[in-house]
């Protein structure tokens, strides 16, 4: 299937919202701090992802264990503009890159991209891809100090439409109102294959 590699989201002109899953223990202290404390881990990688339904897929509506709390993370606009300008993608798909050149961008890099297939509210792969990106070391960390405006804990939210979704009576309506997140600079779109 031909996905259609474009970013959508929930944003306004100051922020873009991003998801993640996690445990009750750094949830609820991400949420206190409006940042990632010492429950969090800094030394691995993250995924940060925009689309609602693709993570309501990966941590099965939050029934995954360590996935049971799910953060709406508003972050700068500016802050992942600057990620995705950075980003290369996982796998050397790349029409700017061949071989040893996406090795080398990939070694040298904290900031990487990944295009999987987004979902409807049943699971189902759709036609566009859905993005993740992916953060590590120090620019890790800044996303951490400098990106983030605010964390919510939408867990409760999950639920509902979760049940909603199981009686068959969740409409689109009541999720997300996402919408394309335009990438504009060509290099950046030919990088990571838009």
């Amino acid at each position: 299937m031909n996905y259609t590699k474009e970013i959508f989201a929930c944003y306004d002109k100051q922020c873009i919202r991003i998801y993640q899953a996690y445990n009750e223990i750094i949830a609820k202290e991400a949420v206190k701090l409006q940042t990632f404390g010492d429950s969090w881990n800094f030394n691995r990688m993250t995924w940060i992802k925009p689309s609602f339904l693709w993570m309501m897929y990966r941590s099965n509506w939050g029934t995954k264990k360590n996935q049971n709390n799910i953060l709406a993370i508003d972050i700068y606009r500016e802050k992942f503009d600057e990620l995705i300008s950075k980003a290369v993608l996982t796998s050397p798909d790349s029409k700017l890159f061949d071989g040893s050149d996406w090795e080398k961008a990939f070694t040298e890099t904290s900031v990487y991209c990944q295009w999987d297939p987004d979902r409807n509210i049943n699971g189902d792969a759709i036609n566009r891809a859905a993005i993740q990106i992916g953060l590590k070391g120090c620019l890790l960390k800044d996303f951490a100090e400098t990106g983030i405006k605010s964390i919510t804990d939408i867990t409760p939210l999950v639920k509902k439409l979760n049940d909603e979704r199981k009686r068959g009576k969740l409409s689109a309506k009541n999720l997300p109102k996402e919408k394309l997140y335009e990438i504009k600079d060509l290099k950046i779109r030919k990088r990571l294959d838009m």
